[in-house]
């Protein structure tokens, strides 16, 4: 898709949103179900590029996958295919073959499994002979990703001893392994948790019927919208009140930045008060995939503000808070380091013509987006946010914010 004028001065913000389903939830929920002793059926499934990546390489017989961008698919891939006998080579794209992996890599050897690298060390390309895994004790860093732990618990039932996994450091994204061993749990794994030591008994999956939840990584958006909208009103579908997905922190965070949250039944319904707060500060360690939405508003709000937590955006699809500091700094807003957190300062300056590069990441594309209730910008390589949420653009244009080839 060609770069995209995103203009919404005219944009009521008001309308209903029907959520895709969540991408973190999808990817989860195909791994168990390749492991399940009995029929699972998942509803509402992701059609992001990268569970389709996802679902792509789990189905075909070929001994060899391109996961594309998608880092989730990598390294779920990656502990599966170790704890499973054949011989699989998993590649990716340019970035991809850039992201660090030898953290996982590591941790599977120490529980048995062959992988070499076909590449640079500590990077895709992999070469994995799978077999099945002894299991047993296993400490692992929890201040890199929390994807890793949770490919890791996800094949755990699988193996001969099951797995003890102490998590060492400072754990990243906790809700996220939690939403990996509730999901594991509701599908008849049993585990256990004592401080910073996961124990996972071997089991097999069962099946039945799951409904995905819609993303709330995805509401974001619209949480961010209604922040600089006049008087908006946004239901959105899809979404639980009683949520497994960390992101459901967005309630919380936008209250502060003068966004409403009531529930009518199923329906999340958003509207706003106007009142902020003056200064913004919050540590992202359990939600990092909010960060550039929150920034963004603030930035679009003249809120000045503290951002913590942000250790793990610097390895995502691209640097996000160097990316950030980048487009922000084009409407004249600094996001600067300020010892362990980013500091940011001014207020989005109105001004023609202004392109948002997006660095192969959806998250900036759809993170920006907001800005064009202030002005129309241009954002670059729109399709981008295929990865996570295909009908984007359809769904801003339902609020009034409409997009046309650049």
């Amino acid at each position: 898709m060609p770069d995209l004028i995103v203009d919404g001065h005219n944009a009521s913000v008001q309308g209903s949103i029907e959520l895709e389903g969540s991408k973190s939830l999808s990817n989860r929920l195909l791994i168990m179900q390749a492991m399940a002793d009995e029929k699972l059926e998942l509803r509402g499934l992701s059609p992001s590029d990268d569970t389709e990546a996802l679902q792509r390489i789990l189905k075909s017989k070929s001994s060899a996958g391109n996961v594309g961008a998608a880092g989730t698919t990598m390294r779920f891939l990656t502990a599966f295919y170790a704890a499973h006998p054949g011989d699989q080579v998993l590649t990716g794209s340019a970035r991809m073959l850039q992201r660090p992996i030898g953290i996982l890599v590591d941790a599977l050897r120490a529980l048995g499994a062959v992988i070499n690298y076909a590449g640079e060390e500590g990077y895709p390309p992999l070469h994995i002979r799978g077999s099945k895994l002894r299991g047993g004790k296993l400490s692992i860093r929890a201040d890199v990703s929390s994807q890793y732990i949770s490919a890791l618990l996800m094949v755990a039932p699988e193996m001969e001893n099951g797995l003890e996994l102490e998590l060492t450091g400072k754990v990243g994204s906790f809700p996220y392994i939690r939403m990996t061993l509730e999901l594991m749990s509701m599908l008849g794994i049993r585990y256990s948790i004592d401080r910073q030591v996961i124990r996972v008994e071997p089991g097999k999956y069962h099946g039945g019927i799951v409904q995905v939840e819609g993303d709330w990584s995805a509401a974001s958006y619209y949480f961010g919208l209604c922040a600089l909208a006049d008087d908006p009103q946004v239901d959105i579908h899809g979404l639980f009140s009683r949520s497994l997905q960390g992101d459901s922190v967005l309630p919380a965070i936008y209250a502060q930045l003068g966004v409403v949250t009531a529930w009518d039944g199923d329906v999340c319904r958003l509207t706003k008060t106007g009142n902020t707060v003056n200064y913004f500060e919050y540590d992202f360690s359990d939600c990092p995939d909010l960060a550039q939405t929150v920034v963004v508003t603030c930035a679009a709000l003249g809120i000045p503000g503290s951002f913590s937590g942000l250790e793990s955006l610097r390895i995502k699809e691209t640097d996000r808070t160097a990316a950030l500091a980048a487009e922000l700094g084009k409407f004249g807003v600094q996001f600067t380091q300020d010892g362990d957190s980013l500091k940011l300062e001014g207020t989005c300056e109105r001004k023609e013509g202004v392109h948002i590069a997006t660095y192969d990441d959806h998250r900036m594309a759809m993170a920006f987006a907001p800005l064009a209730l202030l002005q129309p910008i241009i954002i670059e390589d729109s399709r981008v946010v295929a990865k996570s949420y295909p009908s984007f653009w359809d769904d801003l244009s339902i609020l009034g914010v409409s997009s046309s080839p650049a």
